[in-house]
């Protein structure tokens, strides 16, 4: 099945009101599926983000632009898709088990990207979320939790 002409199909009949021709079943795996790549990519973005925040923490040697402009790039898109989306907040939330898999994501992306061992990140995200999502936060800066 053409996914693009199912959906153009089904907007069409919609818009038409022709209610009982809509393939019902389909649509609400297509709407779950919506919800689930908005989960996904929200997910993704922060194990990147959290990938570049382990590599500014253990290699000082190799800071640079571009991994602040990724770790930057990467907040923003956050913070879009929690504009749009608010209730994506819970999946980022620190007692949140897909946040630890982020976490366990960012660190397996890092230490494939830098070859230090695994085991020699931190076996748990050594950040809040609110850190990781701040924009003024880099290692080695203290974090401040009295600033808004």
């Amino acid at each position: 099945m053409d996914i693009v002409t199912w959906a153009n199909e089904q907007a069409e009949l919609i818009r038409a009101g022709c209610l009982s021709e809509l393939d019902l079943e389909n649509i609400a795996e297509e709407i779950e599926d919506v919800g689930k790549s908005e989960k996904y990519e929200i997910a993704n973005r922060m194990a990147v983000l959290i990938c570049h925040l382990l590599k500014w923490e253990h290699q000082l040697d190799y800071r640079g632009s571009s991994w602040i402009s990724t770790i930057h790039d990467q907040r923003e898109r956050i913070e879009l898709r929690l504009k749009k989306s608010p209730s994506l907040r819970l999946f980022i939330a620190d007692d949140d088990w897909r946040m630890r898999d982020a976490y366990l994501d960012g660190k397996q992306q890092a230490s494939t990207e830098t070859g230090i061992s695994n085991a020699d990140f931190p076996s748990e995200c050594p950040w809040i979320t609110e850190q990781i999502m701040d924009h003024t936060f880099f290692l080695g800066v203290p974090y401040d939790k009295t600033k808004p």
